[in-house]
């Protein structure tokens, strides 16, 4: 017996070993494209850039600043006041507005904009009721325009405000009864607890939900091209397809990413300050009853919130796919959801087993370096879509050209391109971009995972291979469903990677949503983009049932 078992662990324990070099190079794989965004900086400046450095780089940075600006102060009103309204506070409806406020998680900003351009355009629905109704020609009136900066923040904040609303309305819920309850005492009114209590207690929270929409803004290119908006990733896409200066893009890619990085120190200083603010467990705290005019105020304000980012474009969306869904369902409209649930699908099973090689390789080998190496890998989700383009088009690109070089000097043929604009470059991008997601629901499941259960199948001989397939597996069937539930609906709606990467002639129905729109045909965009949307639901549902099932003992 002894005699057998000491080679059974003696292979267990090499094959332990060999989780740590495939750990590090898949994590160094993965980090390329952000890598040579950044080294882009130490290759010489052309003159395009000087160009674009004394015309439109001020614009770029200035328009930049102003969106974030504005998407920060929006999302921060909405998500702040709705979370406060549902965790603090007891009105009308609230079971159903704390749930339904995550509603518009599942409107893409891109879609939510052609939506409002379409009723708010001059030809749109609204004008053209109001010219009916007061007989007003056109320069009778002023309304403002949707296509314009401050379009975008009121887009952008309709559908981003869901990150502060869920990080605030935990931590209000868990805020320490004894403390509200003094605040009270000392006769402040619920105002007054608001904002010298309960935000201040809540600000790392919420100040990591603001970065996190934030850094969707950053990665927004869809909303800020319709609406005419000269930030970062509209100028790399110019850069590049108008001007054909890859390296140029690269740069200013690289100028992008400093701005996703300040955030990223943000939200990881707030993330560190959290364990400051906990409440003490203990009995809950009874919420603020509104009953009269206040509590039918309340119910009017989470109503508006829900019927501006979802309710009303939905709709929308619904009446236009129901008046054009005899010319828009086709044999076109099958191969674009063909397309788009096969890269889904693809891309969502790679991240998960990625996901679980670096999740568990880190379990097996818990060290400073593995450690490192899976943080950096995870990046990915912070860093926009157009920046991972172009990180992942110019290695390939550099490739293809090094392996035609040499195939035409030895044997005088040429191989064409065979990494680049294919659809491994675009699944190798949506790795890179969401593999955090399924990171982090693996890692989620491995660590309600006690490690007991692994020193004992590895001490009766079991290789780690083993222990993963036999024993974690089947216990991490919830989470795996998750991750895999997560990363395809991010990738059936992510926009920009698709616009730069995808193969010649080869469409899903984000790409062809943004192809009708710029169109100006918005009713024919309305059957994709409702597609997506309805799809989009999917995750929203995953949460709003776990808030039922953990809600905090308040639901």
């Amino acid at each position: 017996m002894e005699i057998t078992a000491a080679p059974t662990a003696l292979a267990a324990g090499r094959q332990a070993s060999a989780w740590r070099p495939a750990l590090v190079f898949t994590a160094s794989v993965l980090a390329v494209p952000v890598l040579v965004v950044c080294a882009s900086l130490a290759l010489p400046f052309s003159e395009t850039w000087h160009h674009l450095a004394d015309t439109v780089l001020q614009d770029y940075v200035i328009n930049s600043l102003l969106l974030m600006l504005g998407v920060g102060a929006g999302t921060f009103v909405l998500g702040v006041s709705a979370a406060w309204l549902s965790a603090m506070c007891e009105y009308p409806g609230r079971r159903f507005f704390s749930w339904a406020l995550l509603l518009p998680m599942a409107m893409p900003a891109y879609i939510i904009a052609y939506t409002y351009t379409g009723l708010l355009d001059f030809a749109g629905p609204v004008q053209s009721g109001l010219r009916a109704t007061f007989d007003w020609g056109y320069g009778d009136y002023y309304f403002p325009e949707i296509r314009s900066l401050g379009g975008a923040v009121c887009m952008l904040s309709l559908v981003l405000y869901p990150y502060v609303y869920l990080l605030a309305r935990v931590a209000f819920a868990e805020q320490s009864t004894a403390l509200l309850e003094a605040s009270r005492n000392l006769g402040r009114g619920p105002w007054q607890t608001l904002f010298q209590v309960a935000l201040p207690m809540a600000r790392p929270a919420i100040a990591a939900g603001v970065s996190l929409a934030l850094m969707e803004t950053l990665a927004d290119y869809g909303t800020v091209d319709y609406f005419g908006v000269s930030v970062f990733t509209t100028g790399i896409f110019r850069t590049w397809y108008g001007l054909g200066e890859l390296i140029t893009a690269a740069q200013l890619a690289a100028f992008l990413l400093l701005f996703v990085f300040a955030l990223i120190v943000l939200e990881r200083a707030s993330r560190n300050r959290l364990r400051f603010h906990h409440g003490a467990a203990g009995k809950l705290h009874p919420r603020i009853r509104l009953g009269g005019w206040r509590g039918a105020f309340c119910s009017l304000v989470a109503a508006g919130i829900l019927l501006l980012g979802f309710l009303l474009p939905a709709g929308q969306l619904l009446v236009w796919a129901l008046d054009n869904w005899r010319e828009t369902i086709d044999i076109t409209f099958l191969t674009l959801v063909g397309h788009s649930f096969m890269l889904a699908a693809i891309a969502s099973v790679c991240c998960l087993l990625v996901a679980l090689l670096l999740g568990y390789g880190k379990r097996l080998h818990p060290g400073k370096v593995e450690v490192s190496a899976v943080r950096i890998s995870a990046m990915g989700y912070a860093v926009p879509g157009t920046v991972i383009a172009v990180g992942v088009l110019m290695p390939f690109a550099w490739l293809d050209n090094a392996i035609d070089s040499f195939m035409r000097a030895q044997f005088d043929v040429s191989t064409g391109l065979l990494l680049s604009g294919t659809l491994f470059a675009l699944v190798f991008a949506y790795v890179v971009r969401y593999l955090s997601v399924s990171l982090q629901s693996v890692e989620a499941g491995l660590s309600r995972i006690r490690h007991s259960i692994d020193e004992s199948a590895r001490s009766l001989g079991s290789s780690p291979t083993r222990v993963l397939r036999r024993i974690h597996l089947p216990m991490l069937r919830g989470s795996l469903l998750t991750a895999l539930l997560l990363v395809f609906v991010d990738v059936l709606k992510e926009l920009p990677a698709t616009l730069i990467l995808r193969p010649f002639n080869f469409n899903t129905l984000a790409v062809r949503t943004y192809e009708l729109a710029s169109d100006e045909r918005l009713a024919d965009a309305a059957t994709p983009a409702l597609a997506i949307v309805l799809i989009g639901l999917l995750p929203v549902f995953l949460l709003t049932r776990g808030m039922r099932e953990n809600g905090n003992g308040h639901d």
